[in-house]
């Protein structure tokens, strides 16, 4: 960890914070594949949450959240939030693995409460299993770490962004082979206690990896992927981006204008909400780098640049 009190225009010179995070992921972990990672970093109420891949059991793995007080020499981090149920790395339903596909977003939803995003690990049966808290959505209680299911059926949920003005949610995800996906959270629908419903792995505007092959038969058989979401009982997503853009963070920028950043297509997707139902004005703004994080502050985008490393920022009129 590393922080810089230098305006971000300057050359800014970060330097490092000492801490106990080798305590809940270290080189034991990392070693088994580069998939196994911090996941977001999130500063509330003077504590910093870090979501990261845990290895609950051996080879067993979710995604889970340490805390601590902000402090600039050395911080002590404890466990906020560990689901005891974890998807194993060998022994799973569809012989497939991949913590890519782990989620791990963190954003503020009220005073008391946080969101976190949580992938299926490619265990896509996860997804419309209720009882699970892979491929949901989940708002977790600061004080006291209890949880709530709040949407299903995700794939690998990337980005978060809760509108208070619109009072909606926005999230976004990877599809397959292709079939990312911006979608919609409405709030008055979630304080009804309505879990919604947006459809993995059932529906999706993707593939399975390899499309409608031979050796892919039986996967189509237990999950079909349906190109229409609503004629099969899930909410449709706002956009579907076929082929994929590797889309990561959403953000806003403006009344009714929002952002989109992402890895694959190395671009900013630029673009307008009108009704909750319906993206008008989608521009492509190329960034020749992979995008992993985008955050907006006083008409300047802050963009996190993956193959680099480094910070961009730019000005937005």
């Amino acid at each position: 960890m590393a922080y810089s009190n230098k305006d971000l225009n300057d050359l800014s010179i970060f330097k490092q914070i000492k801490n106990n995070i080798e305590k809940f992921i270290d080189l034991d972990q990392y070693k088994k594949g580069r998939w196994f990672s911090l996941k977001d970093i999130f500063i509330y109420k003077e504590k910093i949450f870090i979501s990261y891949t845990e290895e609950i059991r051996e080879n067993c793995w979710n995604t889970s959240i340490i805390y601590g007080d902000i402090n600039y020499e050395y911080i002590k981090f404890k466990k906020f939030f560990s689901p005891s149920e974890c998807v194993h790395s060998i022994e799973n339903i569809d012989n497939e693995f991949n913590a890519h596909q782990s989620g791990g977003r963190l954003i503020s939803f009220d005073d008391d409460h946080i969101l976190l995003s949580v992938g299926d690990y490619r265990s896509r049966n996860l997804g419309q299993n209720i009882k699970s808290i892979n491929g949901k959505i989940v708002k977790i209680n600061i004080k006291s770490g209890n949880y709530k299911i709040i949407s299903m059926g995700h794939r690998n949920p990337q980005g978060l962004y809760f509108d208070e003005e619109k009072n909606i949610i926005l999230e976004t995800e990877h599809g397959p082979q292709g079939g990312d996906e911006i979608n919609i959270i409405e709030i008055e629908k979630i304080n009804k206690n309505k879990i919604l419903n947006f459809g993995w792995p059932i529906a999706s505007a993707g593939e399975h990896y390899g499309g409608k092959i031979r050796n892919n038969r039986e996967k189509y058989k237990k999950y079909p992927l349906y190109k229409s979401h609503s004629k099969n009982g899930f909410i449709e997503p706002l956009k579907s981006f076929t082929p994929s853009i590797g889309i990561s963070e959403i953000s806003k920028i403006g009344t009714n204008k929002f952002i989109t950043s992402s890895l694959k297509d190395k671009s900013l997707y630029f673009f307008e909400i009108i009704n909750k139902n319906l993206i008008t004005n989608l521009k492509r703004v190329e960034i020749f780098e992979r995008v992993r994080d985008v955050k907006y502050l006083d008409k300047k985008l802050y963009l996190f640049l993956e193959s680099t490393a480094s910070i961009g920022i730019i000005n937005v009129e």
